[in-house]
């Protein structure tokens, strides 16, 4: 993994920002800072002047486990062409009869975890997400979650950082979400930036060669090629594909 930011690395920039490319962000932990109330999470007044540069100059969407209303609220202003929630279920797979199977999971994830007084549980009606960020006893917390989302029937659990997210088993991942957005889109690449484990569904893509993938934050694991070294860099990376292209198309 080596650091997109690193000035030899520039031509592999330049190389992504030339022809039809799509640009897709993360938006917690990317876009925005993780912060322990997933409420208050907000983009920085720095990040979203350059978000309103570079939209207009390239194809721009998000890519989120967030609801995708409740990204769209935090995004005022900012013309990116598609929202993408719950971890690529929203738009295309959502349903009524998911929203149930989800529904039916919320009082069982309450009633395990009502014990532990930092636990913030999420329902995001395709999916929940169980944040443990606040918790003290944060081991205990992970086990008991993850415990009890084993038992949900059609769930599947996907990790995070200091959260346990719970989705329906079969339903379309980020991955496939992005690559969804590159055909209608009609574009020849993608860069993706994103920084947990929900993310590394669309790092493999990297492998094809079209696919420019970074992580926030350098982790050997992870099968994204490049890195920035935390969320506050963001904001250079943001300037540097402004740049690359000055003029709006």
């Amino acid at each position: 993994m080596r650091s997109i930011l690193a000035p030899r690395n520039r031509p592999i920039l330049e190389k992504f920002a030339s022809g039809k490319v799509l640009l897709a962000f993360d938006f917690d932990g990317v876009l925005a800072p993780i912060v322990s109330d997933p409420d208050r999470s907000a983009i920085p007044p720095s990040t979203r002047k350059l978000l309103q540069k570079l939209a207009p100059r390239y194809p721009c969407i998000i890519v989120s486990g967030r609801g995708r209303a409740d990204v769209r609220r935090r995004l005022t202003g900012i013309g990116f062409q598609e929202i993408i929630g719950n971890h690529g279920i929203e738009p295309w797979a959502s349903s009524h009869a998911m929203a149930e199977r989800v529904a039916r999971w919320v009082p069982v994830l309450k009633e395990k975890s009502e014990r532990f007084r930092g636990i913030v549980l999420e329902n995001k009606q395709f999916s929940v997400s169980v944040h443990y960020r606040k918790e003290r006893n944060k081991k205990e917390a992970l086990n008991a979650i993850t415990r009890a989302a084993r038992t949900l029937p059609g769930a599947s659990l996907v990790g995070g950082k200091q959260v346990v997210n719970v989705v329906p088993r079969g339903a379309p991942d980020k991955g496939l979400a992005v690559e969804r957005e590159r055909r209608k889109r009609h574009c020849d690449k993608v860069v993706y930036i994103g920084d947990d484990e929900t993310d590394e569904k669309v790092f493999a893509l990297g492998r094809s060669g079209r696919f420019l993938t970074i992580r926030v934050g350098a982790k050997r694991s992870s099968l994204a090629r490049f890195y920035i070294r935390n969320q506050r860099e963001i904001d250079e990376l943001l300037k540097s594909f402004v740049e690359l292209r000055p003029h709006v198309s």
